[in-house]
C-alpha cells in the first residue's frame, strides 16, 4: 500500500483488543510510530471472546455490507503476512430446517447485492455436498462463499507479536489511562504519551475517562454466552448458522422473514442463535445469546446451553463431543446502530473513541481501523 499517513508520525492507540490492536498494525504499516497502551496483560474481552467469524454474508445491504467486504480483503492480506491468525476462506451454511426458513432463504439470493455476498441457494443434497457433516435434517440452506474464520484466542495475540518485532512500536500493557489532553493521554503511573493522533478504543469500556467528555452515552452493552466442545470426529467445511440467525441479521430483514413464526420460548427468551465453527484442533465454538440490560447476571445459563447444543446436534450427523469450557462476553454497540456502524467521535483535538461496533467488531475490525488511518492525511 501507498503511505497514507505522514512517515514518522506518531499515534498513541489506547486499547489491545481487535479494533486497538489493527489501528496499531495498520499506522505501524503507513510508517508511523506506534505507542499502543492497554489496561490489561493481554485482550481478555469480546476479541477474544467470540467465534472469529468475518462474518460478510449477515451485514446490512449498503455501507456495512461495503465495510465488511472490505475488512474480508484486509483480513486475507493481513493472514497472508501474519500466519498465527489463521483466516480461512471457508464461508458459511444458513440451514433450513422448514419451508419457512428455506423461502426466506430463496428470497435472499435475489436481491441485488447477492454477488457481492457471494451467496448461493442449495437444496438439501447441496448443502450435504458443501458440507458433508451436515445432517439429513437440512432441507437446505444459504451459501456465502463470502464469509471467513480467523482464530479469536490467538489472532490478537499473533499480531501483537509481529509489532513487538518491528520499530517504532512501543507496547504497554498493564497500564490504565486516567487522563486526556490534545493530543496525549496520561496512564496510571503518572506518564504522558504525546502523538500525532489519539485513538481511544476500549471496547466495552464506557469509563469515567470518556463519560468527562461525553454527556450521554453512545453505546450499549450486550452479554452472549458460548462454549467449547472438545474435538469433534468429523471436519466441517464450512462455519454453521441455523434459520433463527436470518431473524437478528439485517441482510434477512425481507418480506418473507414475518412468515418464520415464532421462536422456541427458551430461544426467544435469550435472543438466541445458533452459530457453530470449528477450531483448528476440531473443536467447536457454539453459541450464542444476546442480553441487553443491565446489571448482568454473574452467572450463566444452563438451559441456553441445553438448547443450543440440542440445536446443533440435530444439524451434524456424528455427536457431538462433551463441552469442555463455556463463558459470557459482553461487548458495545452503538445506540444508533441504523445510522452509524460503530461510534467515532472526537473527544479533544487529536483524541478520537472508536467503539461500539456491536457484532460486526471482529469482522471489520481492520476496515474500521483502515477508515481511521487514512483520516490522517
Amino acid at each position: 500500500m501507498t503511505p497514507i499517513a505522514p512517515i514518522g508520525s506518531t499515534v498513541v492507540v489506547v486499547g489491545g483488543g481487535v479494533i486497538g490492536t489493527m489501528h496499531a498494525l495498520l499506522a505501524l504499516d503507513q510508517g508511523c510510530n506506534v505507542v499502543h497502551i492497554e489496561r490489561e496483560l493481554a485482550a481478555r474481552g469480546a476479541s477474544v471472546r467470540n467465534f472469529g467469524l468475518v462474518w460478510v454474508g449477515g451485514r446490512a445491504r449498503g455501507a456495512e455490507l461495503q465495510l465488511a467486504v472490505r475488512a474480508r480483503e484486509l483480513w486475507e492480506e493481513i493472514a497472508g503476512r501474519l500466519p498465527g491468525v489463521s483466516f480461512r476462506p471457508a464461508g458459511s451454511l444458513t440451514v433450513a430446517v422448514s419451508e419457512a426458513e428455506l423461502a426466506v432463504m430463496k428470497e435472499a439470493s435475489l436481491v441485488d447485492d447477492a454477488g457481492a455476498r457471494q451467496w448461493e441457494l442449495l437444496d438439501g443434497p447441496g448443502a450435504r455436498e458443501a458440507n458433508p457433516q451436515l445432517s439429513d435434517k437440512v432441507i437446505g440452506a444459504l451459501y456465502c462463499g463470502a464469509d471467513g474464520i480467523v482464530e479469536p484466542r490467538a489472532a490478537v495475540s499473533s499480531i501483537r507479536e509481529n509489532l513487538l518485532g518491528r520499530r517504532g512500536y512501543e507496547w504497554l500493557p498493564g497500564r490504565s489511562v486516567v487522563e486526556l489532553a490534545d493530543g496525549a493521554v496520561r496512564d496510571d503511573d503518572g506518564a504522558w504519551h504525546r502523538g500525532d493522533m489519539v485513538f481511544i478504543c476500549t471496547g466495552a469500556t464506557y469509563s469515567g475517562l470518556i463519560a468527562q467528555y461525553v454527556e450521554t452515552p453512545r453505546t450499549r452493552r450486550v452479554r452472549l454466552q458460548m462454549l467449547e466442545t472438545a474435538p469433534y470426529a468429523g471436519r466441517l467445511t464450512t462455519a454453521l448458522a441455523d434459520g433463527d440467525s436470518m431473524r437478528y441479521y439485517p441482510a434477512f430483514d425481507l418480506p418473507g422473514r414475518a412468515g418464520l413464526g415464532s421462536q422456541e420460548p427458551i430461544a426467544a427468551a435469550s435472543k438466541a442463535q445458533l452459530l457453530l465453527v470449528q477450531r483448528l484442533d476440531g473443536s467447536l465454538t457454539i453459541g450464542d445469546t444476546h442480553e441487553y440490560d443491565e446489571p448482568f447476571a454473574f452467572d450463566i445459563q444452563e438451559d441456553i446451553y441445553d438448547y443450543l447444543l440440542a440445536t446443533a446436534g440435530s444439524l451434524l450427523r456424528g455427536p457431538l463431543p462433551p463441552v469442555r469450557r463455556r463463558w459470557a462476553g459482553v461487548y458495545s454497540e452503538v445506540l444508533d446502530k441504523h445510522r452509524h456502524l460503530y461510534w467515532r467521535e472526537e473527544l479533544l483535538p487529536r483524541v478520537e473513541v472508536v467503539s461500539g461496533p456491536g457484532g460486526r467488531g471482529m469482522t471489520c475490525s481492520p476496515a474500521i481501523a483502515e477508515e481511521s488511518i487514512r483520516a490522517l492525511v
